[in-house]
């Protein structure tokens, strides 16, 4: 080799690791596929944008997505900023993908379809540096972009814990920054009725209410002792949907059948097994109230209420659930048995296909798709069900258009159902479930999460059409224990979702994640209380470093929770906060947990740090705090008068409070 040939391969090098250095700069959440960064940078104090006709929705997300940088946004021929569309890239970029290039005088943004297009302002807006008043600098850059998976999505389950509109609108915004792009929503279930179906109004007036809530665990004989109630008019599921379309995000519903029935059996006995009166029920766990399968009348109360949610949703695909039935009351039930035998039925497995075939072919009749969890193809997943038939004894199959949810059972269950035709979203429980606490899924679990699993053939892998995260809302009675177990595993969901497994970095994606935090910061709970005069917000800073209790502590995979009482100095009155206390989690894998709380002004609060090795409670140890330390209490708490400001409590666990 030649010297100056060597002297090429140095500066090659040179260059190589410095573009590398410089793309581990870029801030983005979820990380773009394909980036290259050059040296200018491009300075503006007003974005004038040139779009097609068709991207207006997009121009105005544009002006919104800005005007958290005060830059105005307007529209002119004399462009700045232009938003493309160009049909013969569909190959290429699909209908989610973009190609971002800035340079030193312009940004043009190029898609085949318009979630092309506003993905790529999503990766905008992370972009931007403030560099005086009135302007942005962007750097200069060259992305080509799209995602690694079609089915990018958030579960919220509001028949549990009802939450409202205002916080699936902020939900659906939180999930638009992030590229995801379906939000399932959980709807019916044993504790709620939460949709209004107009020909059976008595699911939301009767099915929509429940006079307690079991709280402190499923064994818990524990009562909230208040009334839980709330459901979506059609009117306002309309808004919902209205509001999703114009961030590219599809509303998948879920309206749980044959099991999880309950509150709709409360309110219409005839469609249980037993057709006997129950109330909604007030406790969790996998309960026995099942549907009646043998009765016409059954049939056509299902198809009623599914065409009412097809009317609503224009999704094409209705997410039937399907998942933990039990089948005791249809086993002691001499109609069921009498109807196995004339349906040439074997196990009640082959009753539940049957069942689900039928609302499948009631579902493809109007042009959409049945989903259900992986429950649905006739596996025994449940230590429940020992003992009890398996697929092999089956001779009922599974209608094959249905898209198949996994979430509980072997890798070789996912890879019958794919080999069998199935599209598979996988949402592995141990790997996705959002109430699962941070010592169950860590930051880096959930990141490091793939959905196709090991060992698939290379021509199946497109049958694995993406993920979804969970969030089921047992125990998240409160909007912050919403946003305390969604907050930060979110945007690894999204990134795994988003980016190509290899082009994946953890270390990365921690670094990036101050990126989003403000986004999280000023979701409505917070803003709306943060104005409330009466409450302050008090900022928890517990940093582990050095901590006698926690020589072996890895970023985040220990489970910590504030607890204690408040004191209203006008009253006396006391809050006690044990079983909703603050969680702390560490969201920057630096040994500092943080967490918050809003408080009432002019008030004590008590504190105690406790850890949970396991997650449970039950076994929760207490660290803090030390009866030579000042600011404690009779029994070892912390004490803090709360003043008329917000507060931030900061202090090194083991160690008295400065």
């Amino acid at each position: 080799m030649t010297f100056i040939n060597k002297k090429i391969l140095v500066v090659c090098s040179i260059f190589y690791f410095l573009s590398i250095q410089i793309s581990a700069q870029l801030n983005l959440i979820p990380y773009p596929n394909s980036v290259e960064i050059h040296e200018n940078t491009l300075e503006v104090k007003k974005l004038k944008v040139k779009y097609d006709s068709e991207l207006k929705n997009e121009f105005e997300a544009l002006q919104k997505l800005m005007s958290e940088f005060d830059i105005e946004v307007t529209a002119s021929k004399n462009a700045n900023i232009e938003l493309l569309l160009e049909e013969n890239q569909f190959d290429k970029l699909g209908n989610e993908g973009y190609n971002l290039e800035i340079n030193n005088k312009k940004i043009q943004i190029t898609a085949a379809k318009p979630a092309g297009v506003f993905y790529s302002l999503q990766t905008l807006l992370q972009l931007p540096s403030i560099t005086k008043a009135n302007s942005i600098s962007f750097p200069c850059v060259s992305i080509q972009d799209k995602p690694a998976f079609k089915w990018r999505a958030f579960m919220l389950d509001e028949s549990r814990h009802f939450k409202g509109k205002e916080v699936v609108f902020d939900m659906l915004d939180q999930m638009s920054k992030l590229k995801m792009n379906i939000f399932h929503w959980h709807l019916t279930d044993d504790q709620g009725w939460r949709i209004e179906i107009k020909k059976y109004p008595l699911l939301t007036e009767i099915g929509g209410k429940r006079s307690d809530t079991q709280i402190n665990g499923v064994k818990s004989e524990e009562r909230s002792g208040e009334p839980h109630s709330g459901f979506y008019t059609q009117k306002e599921i309309k808004e919902v949907i209205e509001y999703a379309q114009k961030k590219h995000i599809t509303i998948i519903p879920e309206i749980e059948m044959p099991g999880h029935a309950s509150a709709a059996i409360a309110a219409y006995p005839w469609l249980g097994t037993l057709e006997e009166p129950i109330e909604v029920p007030v406790t969790f766990g996998i309960l026995p109230n099942i549907y009646n399968v043998t009765n016409d009348r059954v049939y056509t109360f299902i198809e009623d209420v599914l065409q009412e949610v097809i009317d609503l949703f224009p999704s094409k695909i209705i997410h039937i659930g399907g998942d933990e039935v039990k089948f005791g009351q249809w086993k002691n039930n001499k109609e069921v048995s009498d109807y196995m035998a004339k349906n040439n039925l074997n196990t009640f497995s082959d009753v539940q296909i049957s069942f689900t075939n039928k609302v499948s072919n009631f579902i493809e009749s109007k042009g959409y798709r049945m989903m259900g969890w992986n429950d649905i193809l006739g596996e025994n997943l449940h230590s429940w069900r020992e003992g009890e038939e398996t697929a092999e004894e089956n001779n009922q199959k599974l209608a094959e258009s249905a898209i198949v949810h996994f979430w509980k059972g072997s890798k070789e269950l996912m890879l019958s159902a794919i080999n069998k035709g199935h599209d598979v979203v996988n949402s592995t429980h141990n790997y996705t479930y959002l109430d699962y606490d941070f010592n169950s899924i860590p930051l880096e679990k959930a990141y490091g999460f793939n959905p196709i699993p090991e060992g698939i053939d290379v021509s199946l892998e497109n049958k694995v059409i993406g993920l979804g995260c969970q969030m089921w809302s047992e125990w998240i009675p409160k909007v912050e224990d919403l946003y305390r177990q969604v907050f930060p595993r979110i945007a690894a969901y999204a990134e795994v979702g988003w980016t190509l497994n290899e082009h994946k970095d953890f270390n990365r994606f921690q670094e990036n994640l101050n990126t989003v935090k403000t986004n999280w910061e000023n979701t409505p709970y917070y803003t709306q209380n943060s104005k409330n005069p009466d409450y302050v917000n008090v900022v928890f800073n517990v940093n582990m470093n050095g901590s006698p209790y926690f020589k072996d502590i890895e970023g985040g995979k220990e489970f910590l929770m504030l607890a204690g009482t408040f004191t209203n100095s006008n009253s006396g009155a006391k809050e006690f906060w044990h079983s909703n206390g603050v969680t702390l989690t560490d969201y920057d894998y630096d040994g500092i947990y943080t967490g918050r709380r809003l408080v009432p002004k002019n008030s004590k609060i008590e504190f105690i740090l406790l850890k949970s090795p396991d997650g449970s409670w039950d076994e929760h140890v207490k660290i803090l705090a030390d009866s030579s330390c000042k600011n404690t209490s009779s029994n070892n708490n912390y004490t803090i008068q709360i003043k008329e400001t917000n507060l931030n409590i900061d202090f090194k666990a083991g160690h008295c409070l400065n």
